[in-house]
């Protein structure tokens, strides 16, 4: 499918406004073997707070990432620091019970206070703003919902509470908030954090695949490029973790695609940051880019590798913003990708109770601009010996009966499915059928293949067998990517690696001249 600008209301290709507004600094490859106390992968907002908490307290740091800093999850945020996570609280204290739910909100609102000070302290421009933060519904289906949500809310001493309209330009059925919340740029904020960072000592490195680790102490971290960072403690900061097959994470997480647009709106949003209860999703607030306001739309979530076109979910929130608020304009759009635990509870503190200098924060459920500081602050504490209220709350290694028995088993099922079902697929497709711009699952040499055709007529094929676990990867067209539906693996048309867990590209695929044309 190719793209026409005189009748496309998008960009021709995705970006995040946060990347597209701030250029952030360059740092080399890792190209020979080093020591520190501490090496840290992932250099998102968890992994560069993690970085920036240990340098403060003296440690030598290490901080490594396969791409470049912020490009990953931070860099394709809704940006929202807020400790209301959708309607969780009703369904925590359920669960877990009225103190475990409360230093769920607890942790998150110290990560929304460590934020604040910090931009404060350090006066950086990052557009941070207090805000009220809504859960609103149009359904009257989901009054009971929001109710219980309010209850909750009074049990654990959150402010905010129950109110039948929000403000908003449509009328809804019932909402709640919670007081004093905020929305930033996550960017310039990992910008200033990164050079505080290097200020203490601390060094980074981009375009560094961590590929395992051999355990002990201390730890030796392994690169793909076949080099060693020997340390005292090793933290996993990088969406998936690393070695993910030590603690069989593979089983327990599973990655959401989501989507985003900033527009220029004749309706404006009156103050707040919004979130609906009801499906499909549909979350607000505004942005601010050269002066001008623009509305940030985001929703339309699904499992990563199970969407069926991707350009849907973009067209879906366009309308929704054309029909409440009079959208003009599409500036930006962009996709997100999150991963969520059986018990929707994140994994922070030491990936196994035998490895203490093993550490891990992942499966942050969409929300990670305050659980990232929260696993920041936590595993700062864990390694500094200090003691932590959240630790037992957030272990990695915790097993809760209900809810994770039944999350667990439909989860590995929706794997198992797609597992099956992509290996016997039957293929139509040729490779010279391709038109510019365009990518699909074909047939190459009787055999399943992936292959795109650029803008210019260049063409690019590789294996669909995703390097992580083998299951068959799927195209994105609005992406232009190879999406894995098991685990979550992304890669570009190339067949390099986006994100994890995979660590290795898809294999390239050799085409006869005759059928590239």
């Amino acid at each position: 499918m190719s793209f026409d600008p005189s009748k496309d209301p998008f960009p021709q290709f995705p970006k995040s406004v946060w990347l597209s507004e701030t250029e952030m600094p360059t740092f080399p490859k890792l190209a020979n073997d080093i020591e520190a106390d501490v090496a840290v992968v992932g250099a998102g907002i968890t992994g560069m707070t993690t970085a920036y908490l240990l340098a403060s307290k003296g440690f030598k740091v290490v901080l490594l990432d396969a791409g470049k800093i912020a490009n990953g999850t931070t860099g394709h945020t809704t940006a929202k620091v807020t400790a209301q996570h959708d309607l969780v609280y009703d369904e925590f204290i359920s669960h877990f019970g009225e103190e475990k739910s409360r230093l769920y909100y607890e942790a998150n609102r110290d990560a929304l206070n460590f934020i604040k000070n910090l931009v404060v302290e350090q006066t950086i421009p990052c557009q941070f703003k207090e805000e009220d933060a809504y859960i609103y519904t149009v359904e009257e289906a989901n009054v009971a919902k929001i109710e219980a949500e309010s209850k909750a809310y009074e049990k654990l001493g959150i402010p905010g509470g129950y109110l039948a309209q929000p403000p908003l330009p449509s009328q809804t059925q019932a909402a709640i908030v919670m007081k004093h919340q905020a929305q930033f740029d996550p960017i310039p904020f990992l910008k200033h954090i990164a050079q505080l960072f290097i200020q203490l000592g601390g060094q980074i490195f981009e375009q560094t695949t961590v590929v395992g680790v051999d355990k002990g102490t201390p730890a030796t971290v392994k690169t793909s490029e076949g080099f060693h960072i020997t340390c005292n403690f090793v933290v996993s900061s990088s969406h998936f973790p690393f070695n993910d097959r030590n603690g069989f994470y593979f089983a327990r997480l599973h990655a959401e695609k989501s989507y985003a647009l900033a527009a220029k709106t004749e309706i404006s949003l009156a103050g707040g940051m919004y979130i609906n209860a009801d499906t499909p999703a549909r979350s607000l607030r505004t942005v601010m880019v050269n002066g001008e306001e623009l509305l940030l739309i985001g929703g339309e979530s699904h499992k990563t590798g199970q969407g069926i076109c991707t350009f849907q979910y973009y067209e879906a929130l366009r309308q929704f913003g054309i029909e409440q608020f009079n959208l003009q304009e599409v500036r930006y759009h962009w996709s997100a990708q999150d991963l969520l635990t059986l018990d929707k509870l994140p994994y922070i503190g030491r990936e196994v109770s035998d490895e203490p200098n093993i550490l891990i924060a992942t499966g942050f459920k969409k929300w990670g601009m305050t659980t990232s500081v929260a696993a920041a602050i936590l595993n700062t504490a864990l390694i500094a010996g200090e003691k932590s209220p959240y630790e037992e709350l957030f272990s990695p290694s915790r097993f809760h009966e209900d809810p994770m028995i039944k999350t667990f088993i439909m989860s590995n099922a929706n794997i198992a499915k797609h597992l099956i079902a992509g290996k016997f697929d039957i293929v139509h497709r040729q490779v010279e059928e391709l038109q510019n711009d365009e990518g699909a699952v074909v047939r190459v040499n009787g055999k399943r293949a992936g292959a795109y055709r650029d803008t210019s007529g260049e063409l690019y094929v590789v294996d669909t067998t995703c390097t992580h676990m083998g299951c068959e990867v799927e195209w994105n067209e609005a992406e232009r990517s190879w999406d894995c539906p098991c685990h979550g693996s992304r890669f570009s048309y190339t067949g390099t690696v986006i994100e994890g867990p995979a660590k290795q590209p898809l294999t390239q695929v050799g085409v006869l001249d005759d059928q590239k044309k």
